[in-house]
């Protein structure tokens, strides 16, 4: 009993430092810690204030709604729908982008969707653009990923696929036969509550697992969440298409600076080396430069040597560090953009603000310094520099605010999706301090402890450098 009561205290310990180095980084949110979730939601679905709109913005800002309204469009939306997310859009400017592309009943998306619509609601919103990360592996972790779903505390295999299949393929791996299977990985499984939700998934088959669950997630949002706000969600391969938007444009930002200046790409690269060599070590690394390459259903890193995009491990030249061979491999999606790319042209290129897990608060305000650094050695861009350090609230945590023990299926037997509205309003009341239970993703987070040590050594300090584009 000792003992529990000894981990149950350094458990409260640990999440008071993590809610304390929080506070430390992003000032404005000590006092949303003891106000209702609402509250804290409300302000991060809030419009971002009026700044400075460069033409380098309104151009990416164009692109970008462009994109969600052919996304809209191709997943069956209607035109009157697509019509009002991209006004809604244009009004807000605020884009949820921490769940990685799972199965909605996933409780790590289920609560994050929950707490999106818990502030577009109090904001009156109609409409919900989510972008979904589908560059991560099937498995992640023992029976964990967008591969697996635990099901009435019994883990399922979505797709039916052997071990070899998934360990170190990508939800992009193609092309290929997918289909949702709901295999339980022990003997008698089987319930009601599964047969429900076969009934409930598309009985097509998939080139790709990202297309699977895009398809399945459509049919399981009105279950789930009703029909009141239009649900639009995004993956990897749509920034693909953002991305091979811009480089098909001569005169886009990204072509003319990115790929075409002999610089600042390599600017870039210098600058975010640099980092990791530094105080805020451990954030934000090399793990491929700009694009990864995917291949026989595998995530490869790529190197940029020489104007020329090469295979890490082998040497082999991909392809040209130039917008035509590049616009080839966007194409055939043997090309797919990095976590920097996407991040610059869904966010920072349009001004948009971005919302995330417990990395993406400490890595998206890196990635901005490093992006001003590379410019400011070639001293291009100042209207643009200026937009970027004015910005009102560029990113914040809003992905696994809510851990909470309620079981989403529930929802799915609920036909009016009544267990949903009502968990809105009550969840609505919680503190925000209470509402993220535990806080497991920061408190068991290697990466976390090590950055709230710094921050009390003083090794770092939200005065460095390096994080004046946290937020104005």
């Amino acid at each position: 009993m000792n003992r529990e009561v000894d981990e149950l205290a350094t458990d409260a310990d640990a999440k008071r430092a993590i809610f304390g180095s929080l506070a430390a980084l992003y000032p404005w949110t000590r006092p949303f810690q003891s106000r209702p979730v609402r509250d804290y939601a409300f302000r991060l679905f809030e419009t971002p204030a009026a700044g400075p709109m460069p033409e380098i913005r309104l151009r990416s800002f164009a692109k970008l709604l462009d994109l969600i309204r052919k996304a809209a469009r191709r997943n069956g939306l209607s035109r009157d729908t697509a019509a009002e997310i991209c006004r809604d859009f244009e009004k807000r400017r605020v884009l949820q982008t921490g769940p990685h592309l799972f199965l909605l009943m996933e409780p790590e998306a289920y609560y994050t969707h929950l707490f999106s619509l818990l502030g577009l609601s109090v904001h009156g919103c109609s409409t919900y653009v989510s972008y979904a990360v589908s560059t991560v592996s099937l498995v992640e972790k023992p029976r964990k990923g967008p591969g697996w779903l635990t099901f009435d505390g019994k883990p399922i295999n979505v797709f039916g696929l052997s071990r070899s299949r998934m360990i170190g393929y990508s939800l992009l791996a193609g092309p290929g036969s997918y289909r949702f299977e709901m295999v339980p990985a022990k003997p008698n499984a089987e319930g009601d509550a599964l047969a429900l939700l076969r009934s409930l998934l598309p009985k097509s088959q998939f080139e790709r697992p990202a297309h699977a669950i895009k398809a399945a997630n459509l049919s399981l949002w009105p279950k789930l969440f009703g029909s009141r706000i239009a649900f639009l969600q995004m993956d990897d391969e749509d920034i693909a298409d953002l991305v091979a938007d811009h480089l098909s444009d001569e005169d886009s930002w990204l072509r003319k600076r990115l790929i075409e200046d002999p610089k600042l790409a390599s600017n870039i690269l210098a600058e975010t080396d640099r980092l990791a060599a530094s105080p805020w070590s451990g954030w934000l690394a090399r793990g491929t430069d700009f694009f990864w390459l995917y291949e026989n259903g595998k995530r490869l890193p790529l190197r940029l040597r020489g104007g020329e995009l090469v295979h890490l491990a082998t040497g082999m030249k991909v392809a040209r560090f130039a917008a035509p061979d590049i616009l080839e491999r966007l194409a055939n999606r043997s090309l797919i953009p990095n976590l920097f790319l996407v991040f610059l042209v869904l966010s920072i290129l349009p001004g948009v603000r971005a919302l995330g897990g417990s990395h993406q608060p400490i890595y998206y305000p890196l990635m901005r310094y490093i992006l001003c650094r590379a410019l400011t050695a070639s001293n291009a861009d100042p209207d643009f520099r200026h937009a970027l350090a004015t910005d009102d609230l560029p990113g914040a945590w809003g992905h696994r605010v809510i851990e909470c023990e309620d079981d989403p299926l529930a929802c799915l037997r609920d036909t009016n999706c009544k267990e949903t509205s009502h968990m809105i309003e009550r969840i609505g009341d919680v503190s925000l301090m209470n509402v993220c239970g535990s806080m497991r993703s920061f408190v068991s987070d290697p990466s976390w402890l090590e950055l709230h040590r710094r921050l009390q050594d003083r090794t770092v300090a939200p005065t460095d450098a390096e994080w004046r584009f946290a937020a104005s």
